[in-house]
């Protein structure tokens, strides 16, 4: 195989991957905010009041254990 055909044969890869990456970022991007999303809204006080499973935080808003 000469040259050139490498080269168009290395284009036309190249050309497939960013297809390919371009098509599969954003579904990826959506899970992962949706799932940080989830998370978040997980953290809030009314969440945890919601399932009855509200827990003290200290100063700086971090969760504390039971016995603190």
């Amino acid at each position: 195989m000469d040259e050139t055909a490498k080269n168009v044969v290395d284009a036309a890869s190249v050309a497939t991957m960013l297809g390919t990456i371009g098509s599969l970022l954003p579904p990826v991007a959506a899970l992962f905010t949706i799932v940080w999303t989830g998370i978040r809204i997980w953290e809030t006080d009314t969440a945890q009041a919601f399932v009855k499973k509200k827990r003290k935080r200290d100063a700086k808003g971090r969760f504390m254990k039971d016995d603190e």
